[in-house]
């Protein structure tokens, strides 16, 4: 089930975030920033978030929106999956909810990126899964020898 963020699961998807280890702490930083900023500025449209429950507890979430002065590109900034749900499609329906949202609003693609770290082997392997082409790579991004890399995918 996907619903919308209450100021009561921030701790829940903070650990979440910490749980799944992919995550350096000033990355879990920004994503708690966005997160804030969606629950204190409930009018703002930079950013949505839809949060995975199953059996009645959070099980992840996904933090996307549209890109400022583009006709039709969203970007995907944040999906994670608690490690004790991760496998069980719940990463796959936050995904789907993203691209039927930014289908039905006459989105062209959906951008994402990542890094090119070991650790993320997992993550590039689940966006090309669901059919994300890597697009681009700046070389030594984040720090040297960390590239980033673009995901998109068109519609």
């Amino acid at each position: 089930m996907l619903r919308e963020l209450r100021a009561d699961d921030l701790l829940e998807l903070q650990r979440i975030l910490n749980a799944t280890e992919a995550f350096t702490a000033a990355e879990v930083e920004v994503a708690m920033e966005l997160l804030e900023i969606v629950i204190k500025e409930p009018g703002q449209r930079d950013y949505e978030v839809a949060v995975a429950e199953t059996s009645g507890k959070v099980a992840g979430y996904v933090l996307f929106g549209p890109v400022p002065a583009t006709l039709g590109n969203f970007d995907l900034y944040w999906i994670a999956v608690d490690p004790a749900a991760q496998g069980t499609g719940v990463g796959q329906h936050l995904l789907a909810y993203v691209e039927e949202e930014v289908r039905r609003r006459g989105g062209r693609m959906v951008c994402l990126e990542t890094s090119s770290q070991g650790g993320y082997g997992r993550t590039r392997s689940f966006y090309g899964k669901a059919g994300y082409q890597l697009e681009s790579r700046i070389r030594d991004f984040y720090k040297p020898g960390d590239d980033r890399l673009t995901y998109v995918k068109r519609f």
